[in-house]
């Protein structure tokens, strides 16, 4: 037997064996043997397995008629929500036989940009940006144009959160969620209440923010620019923004932190101090992540359906259109949350 020059087995060794073409020996192991006669396929098989041949995998990815892996750009995998949302992600993509591809960025918009051009070179079948959107035109120009690019090559795209760009999109209702928050506290009678919000170049942060300045202002209460503290998305950045609020603002007698993993760093910051929950202060959180009901005391949030979510922008991807008909609109749906009353809320103390 004949093999490369490096002793390593090659598509035209493989050929050779079977005694047929390259191009067939490729359409063969790269499984688009459509047109090639089962004894030829079982005679390259055959040689395959003799030669014990190692197909290169991108060069089955290119040669395949269907591309076989997902890219999914998430801000951070470990966070919660985004564990909740790649789950659903990931059940549609295997009920698929599709190949899910992480991507985290940390909420870096440049990140995310070069995750788009890495997942385009791989030839994926779909892009779902999952993360929130940015107020960032600049970034929104560029990520539009990559995503563009890519779809006019045949990939689809579907994104979770408000985005200002294209494809498909699952939406989460996060200025009514928190709309909803603020409303329950303020009806059990708290009036002055400590905003822990997210980044300010956050859709998230800005859509949360904008449904409890609405519930406030329905409620004639204020929310002053002094009782709301940006930070992370983060547990730690809970714990500190939660010590600077009862700080700055002794008088508080309920926080909101604006998803669930800041409103436990806000717990643990509290304990630390010997402020009681919900007897002292009321505390509660968004997206109602498992540990939301685990913690002590359990917390009151806002329940998005995280793993439909997830279900839902992986379907969209993969709904391919039919190339006959005419282009179609984005197809937007959207994702209402509702109020989860647990342990952490209660009326101010008198």
């Amino acid at each position: 037997m004949a093999e490369g020059p490096s002793g390593v087995v090659r598509l035209a060794d493989v050929a050779r064996r079977a005694r047929v073409s390259p191009s067939t020996a490729s359409r063969v192991i790269n499984g688009n043997a459509k047109h090639v006669t089962e004894a030829l396929r079982t005679r390259v098989m055959k040689a395959v397995e003799e030669l014990r041949y190692v197909p290169n995998a991108h060069a089955q990815l290119l040669a395949r008629p269907q591309r076989t892996a997902v890219g999914v750009i998430v801000h951070d995998v470990s966070d919660p929500y985004f564990a909740e949302l790649t789950r659903g992600l990931q059940r549609v993509a295997a009920d698929h036989g599709r190949l899910l591809v992480i991507c985290n960025s940390y909420r870096d918009p440049e990140r995310e940009l070069e995750y788009v051009e890495l997942l385009r070179a791989q030839q994926v079948a779909a892009i779902v940006p999952a993360g929130s959107g940015y107020h960032d035109a600049k970034f929104n120009r560029e990520f539009n144009a990559e995503l563009r690019a890519y779809q006019q090559a045949g990939g689809r795209v579907a994104v979770i959160g408000r985005h200002d760009i294209v494809g498909d999109a699952v939406v989460p209702g996060n200025e009514n969620g928190a709309y909803l928050l603020g409303t329950e506290l303020f009806q059990l009678g708290h009036q002055r209440v400590g905003v822990i919000a997210g980044p300010r170049v956050l859709t998230t942060t800005t859509d949360r923010l904008a449904g409890l300045k609405r519930a406030a202002r329905d409620y004639g209460r204020q929310l002053p620019a002094r009782r709301i503290r940006y930070d992370d998305f983060s547990r730690d950045g809970g714990a500190s923004a939660a010590v600077e609020l009862m700080d700055r603002e002794p008088g508080l007698t309920a926080i909101i932190a604006l998803n669930d993993t800041m409103a436990v760093g806000a717990l643990a910051a509290l304990r630390e101090r010997g402020v009681a929950v919900p007897d002292e202060v009321s505390v509660v959180g968004f997206d109602d992540v498992p540990i939301a009901r685990d913690v002590t005391p359990a917390l009151t949030t806002i329940r998005l359906p995280l793993v439909e979510m997830g279900k839902r922008a992986m379907s969209l991807a993969l709904d391919a259109p039919d190339p006959s008909r005419r282009p179609r609109a984005p197809r937007v749906q959207h994702v209402a949350g509702e109020i989860v009353r647990r342990a952490s809320a209660a009326p101010p103390p008198r």
